[in-house]
């Protein structure tokens, strides 16, 4: 085994995370939401472009990913190892990390259309389930979900017509982070059929004047039971 391109790739990476404003990067991104780097900058109190620097390097060392959406590029720790590591450090310093606080209005914050699709609270615990259940997987890119065998058959017991969505010009399914949870739900040709089947079963309302989806008594009835998601009232 060689073990010096261990060393120096270990050494890298260390150099990496000791970086004071690096360092508070890395933390406040434990907590498994995503941030701009508009944010990081705050957090680490350091200018704009100070901050691209930093989060360049923590991308090259493969400590932290992108995710593009629209204008913006959210920043989120590279995989679960990444944040256990830190876990270690932090606990060897005897530190703490703070938790994320969305300031988000209630009402927008438990359920609304972004799009075509379902964003908030519960279509992020949504996608979560989706995911543990193995409903849907990542692609080979990682950009993107397939929706597997399983998964397929059990959307369309729920009454998602899976070959359309699969033959739709749009992409499938993929990860579009949730700005209020810095999360992600499910978007694509799977999330407008995922809201437009909520909506039909009348497990949501729209609101007529806003984004807002009102998540009726049946709704939270049938979230808990199909999909163990508790919504908050």
């Amino acid at each position: 085994m060689n073990v010096a391109p261990v060393d120096a790739r270990l050494s890298r990476i260390a150099a990496a995370i000791g970086e004071p404003a690096r360092t508070r990067m890395l933390c406040c991104l434990l907590d498994g939401h995503a941030r701009t780097s508009t944010e990081l900058a705050a957090v680490a109190d350091v200018t704009p472009s100070t901050a691209s620097v930093h989060l360049a390097r923590l991308k090259d060392e493969r400590l932290v990913k992108t995710l593009a959406q629209g204008r913006h590029r959210y920043y989120s720790l590279e995989s679960a190892e990444v944040a256990e590591a830190l876990e270690a450090l932090m606990i060897v310093a005897g530190g703490t990390r703070d938790s994320f606080t969305p300031s988000t209005p209630t009402r927008l914050r438990v359920a609304r259309a972004c799009y075509d699709h379902m964003a908030g609270a519960v279509a992020v615990a949504l996608h979560d389930r989706l995911r543990e259940r193995g409903w849907i997987v990542s692609t080979a890119g990682g950009e993107g979900y397939e929706i597997s065998g399983e998964g397929g058959a059990a959307l369309e017991r729920l009454g998602i017509d899976v070959r359309a969505a699969r033959s739709s010009r749009r992409r499938l399914a993929y990860p579009c982070v949730d700005w209020s949870e810095r999360r992600p739900h499910v978007g694509g040709a799977l999330g407008a059929a995922l809201l437009a089947l909520a909506v039909r079963r009348k497990w949501v309302d729209r609101d007529l004047d806003s984004r807002v989806l009102s998540v009726t008594p049946a709704g939270r009835r049938e979230m808990k039971t199909r999909f163990g998601v508790e919504v908050e009232r």
